[in-house]
């Protein structure tokens, strides 16, 4: 049997495939400080309205803020919060 014959199997680790709810806000932030806007009043403006205007396409933020839910980030924020303050 050749190997063009066999099923090859591919495994990709979640944490491969996805960008972490931590690591799309911060880059959101930086994004939004690079453009001189004040990130959390833009990041709130956001999570409450979902108008992706409030995020810059300034180092592709606004596709990658897109890729997760508004609710997981939130959960994200109150995680970090609470761990923090707790």
């Amino acid at each position: 049997m050749s190997s063009m014959d066999k099923t090859m199997k591919f495994d990709v680790k979640p944490e491969e495939m996805e960008t972490s709810s931590k690591e799309i806000l911060l880059t959101v932030y930086d994004a939004l400080v690079e453009k001189e806007y004040n990130p959390i009043n833009q990041i709130v403006g956001y999570l409450l309205s979902g108008d992706p205007a409030y995020i810059p396409r300034h180092n592709n933020a606004r596709s990658l803020v897109r890729k997760k839910e508004r609710d997981e980030l939130i959960e994200e924020l109150v995680r970090n919060y609470l761990s923090q303050h707790r």
